[in-house]
């Protein structure tokens, strides 16, 4: 099983499949674009680590996943249920609303009767079969003595069922019968949109879990290997980690030298050069040569598997935000079991015990007090302003973050991949001779190192043609040397050159006994990164720069983009204690950020925001996905979400005003089953267009 965190569209499905079927070894290969997951079979002797190389190399980026460790999600199969369900009280509920005309435009006696009927026959199955969720939710609340928004309505729909066939069987004039079906409908309306704006897949934590090596080549005492789980693994033991893999364990290097790639874990841009004594960690990527790691920790004792237990810590104490929808529902059920408790009492007395008239009058308050109305009040703004934002590039996870966003004056950016491409560039192209350009050229084709690769675009862009050299080599951790007209040339790191370095993000070339020069390289700014950054501190917010990058390309980027708060060689715990800090003052914090150094902290946050090109764990931690290259719409989305905020308070007013008036009329038995059906879809439809006027805000 693979992450493919890049995966957007149909022609990524037929690619990674199509080119994975043709490999030998490989039996089928099957995308799920949703989990954005690739299932491969294919025979034993193809590994997991090589599939996903392949993929990568095409332009697929690609992951090895645990797939034991990973658990199934019945997220989509909710999403249709409720959909299903909603389908069908909406064909029951037209078919009973064209009886009740009939009804209401003075049908009588055995005409009425048999209206009422066949009324009864649709709609009673139909709020037994649609009304499931409320009815399973208000159950669940109730057998640990609480009460939810879904008692009430529960309540609701079976009071009026139940009084509608005794007023049928009694040849009654009223039967409610087409308000109950119409109740379930909206109100499984407004359960579906708030679902479809969750669309969380699964745990952080599973899927940071998942991302660990899941096997390991175990290096035995007579020096022959075996592939053994990590489960398997001890400490002290000695793994092997190829070029291209990556660490399986915390250790320390016995033998070898190479280059590893920090960024998932630390956020550092470029390599390091690791060598024996060097402890690395899981998850980290082995570069260039083999290195055998002598076992300090593994499994669940791991750097990475640590890292996940502290995002499944900041995921339940995020998960405790109590949002508006609840918070009025904790008002809204005790006031409707009250006012119609305190009606059908005070009718008893008044009517001199007239169960029926005094049940009557009860129904009639609990389907009038509008609970689809305060039900749709969230769903409704969050689906129009998750729409809105969609159409800006970004994607809304949480049924929560509108909220929450809207709470933001202080934002922290990640640096590498998150304000900055990720990919160096060189800046002093023009500054070397054609000679030392033909030869780092030539030098820089043999590697796959971020730097060389750097010099090989600008020096193709340039039309530069490649020096011939003879008996080039790379030395893992140190650089690339050849022969170039009879003398050693070599491009690399400047110790190894013995060269004095820069604080520069740089690499040195020296041809023959010549002083060696220096290659510097920037990192692009990310498309409007410079916009979001201006726009959120002319709303007001404080900006905060924090990376586990080195101080010279922190401090770089920072003074490009206007932030005067900015902090280098972060560690991710060291991210999460700063946004925690933050939140200790009292500060609503916005984490921005791509890599899995940056997962806890985004957790930790308020409200986090991670680019769709961000890993798997990293994208299903946050609360909303930027889908395009640009940063630009994180500038608006504080005041966007700011608006939805006051509609959805506006919402609340118009239902709990549309009560004030609604009530009295219902306590005082003025409200017919017409007038309480037509006030209800009166009070829902304005909610609805209410949350519309979002689609009009720039």
């Amino acid at each position: 099983m693979l992450s493919l965190p890049t995966a957007y569209c149909a022609a990524c499905i037929v690619g990674v499949e199509g080119s994975l079927q043709q490999l030998e070894g490989v039996r089928s290969a099957r995308v799920n674009l949703t989990l954005k997951r690739a299932t491969i079979e294919a025979d034993h002797e193809v590994e997991a680590q090589t599939l996903a190389d392949f993929l990568t190399s095409i332009g697929y980026e690609a992951y090895e996943l645990d797939s034991g460790v990973l658990s199934t999600t019945a997220t989509e199969k909710n999403s249709r249920d409720l959909l299903m369900r909603m389908g069908v009280a909406g064909f029951g509920m037209m078919n009973v609303m064209l009886l009740s005309i009939a009804v209401w435009s003075g049908a009588t006696d055995a005409t009425r009767d048999l209206f009422h009927w066949v009324s009864a026959a649709i709609s009673l199955p139909i709020v037994a079969f649609s009304g499931q969720p409320f009815f399973k939710s208000a159950w669940a609340s109730l057998r640990v003595g609480r009460l939810n928004m879904d008692v009430p309505i529960s309540l609701a729909l079976i009071l009026a069922s139940s009084l509608s066939i005794y007023e049928t069987a009694n040849s009654g004039k009223h039967a409610y019968f087409d308000a109950a079906i119409m109740l379930t409908f909206f109100l499984l309306a407004g359960r579906y949109l708030d679902h479809r704006t969750r669309a969380v897949a699964r745990s952080a934590a599973e899927e940071l879990a998942a991302l660990e090596v899941p096997r390991a080549h175990r290096v035995l005492a007579d020096g022959k290997e075996e592939v053994v789980s990590v489960n398997e693994i001890a400490v002290g033991d000695l793994v092997r980690v190829v070029p291209g893999a990556r660490v399986p364990v915390d250790g320390m290097i016995e033998d070898g030298e190479s280059e590893v790639d920090r960024s998932l874990l630390t956020g550092e841009s470029l390599p390091v050069f690791a060598g024996p004594g060097e402890m690395l960690s899981a998850g980290e990527v082995n570069l260039t040569g083999p290195l055998v790691v002598r076992v300090a920790a593994a499994g669940k004792d791991t750097s990475l598997h640590r890292m996940a237990d502290l995002v499944a810590l900041a995921e339940t104490s995020r998960n405790k935000y109590t949002s508006l929808a609840d918070k009025a529902a904790k008002l809204y059920s005790p006031l409707v079991h009250l006012l119609a408790l305190t009606a059908f009492l005070a009718w008893m007395w008044i009517s001199a015990g007239d169960v029926r008239l005094s049940l009557n009058i009860a129904v009639a308050t609990l389907i009038i007090t509008c609970p689809c109305a305060l039900g749709l009040a969230v769903p409704a703004v969050t689906t129009a302003a998750s729409g809105k934002l969609f159409k800006q590039g970004m994607l809304l996870k949480s049924s929560t973050a509108t909220e929450r966003l809207a709470q933001v004056d202080h934002v922290v950016f990640d640096k590498t991949g998150t304000l900055t491409e990720g990919k160096p560039r060189l800046d002093n192209l023009g500054d070397h001779t054609p000679e030392d350009l033909a030869v780092a050229l030539a030098l820089a084709q043999g590697s796959s190192h971020p730097l060389a690769q750097a010099i090989v675009n600008a020096a193709q862009e340039e039309g530069i043609r490649a020096a011939r050299i003879a008996e080039a080599r790379e030395v893992p951790g140190h650089g690339i040397e050849a022969i170039w007209s009879g003398q050693p040339v070599r491009l690399g790191r400047a110790e190894w050159l013995g060269a004095k370095g820069i604080d520069r993000t740089a690499t040195y070339l020296k041809v023959g006994k010549r002083p060696a020069v220096a290659f510097t390289f920037t990192d692009n700014l990310r498309e409007g990164a410079a916009e979001a950054v201006a726009a959120l501190k002319k709303q007001g917010m404080k900006v905060t720069l924090i990376s586990g990058d080195a101080p010279a390309a922190v401090q770089d980027v920072a003074f490009r983009l206007g932030i005067e708060d900015y902090r280098a060689a972060m560690l991710p715990e060291d991210k999460v204690a700063a946004v925690e800090a933050l939140a200790a003052e009292g500060r609503h914090v916005l984490m921005v950020g791509d890599g899995l150094n940056d997962t806890a902290a985004l957790a930790a946050a308020h409200v986090s925001i991670s680019p769709a090109t961000a890993l798997e764990a990293t994208r299903v931690v946050s609360d909303i996905v930027l889908l395009g290259r640009s940063l630009e719409p994180i500038g608006g989305s504080v005041a966007l979400s700011r608006s939805a905020t006051r509609r959805i308070q506006e919402n609340f007013a118009i239902s709990a005003g549309y009560n004030v008036i609604a009530v009295p009329i219902a306590l005082f038995g003025f409200a017919t089953p017409l007038a309480a059906a037509l006030a209800m879809s009166l009070s829902s439809i304005t909610v609805s267009l209410n949350a519309l006027r979002l689609k009009g805000k720039p």
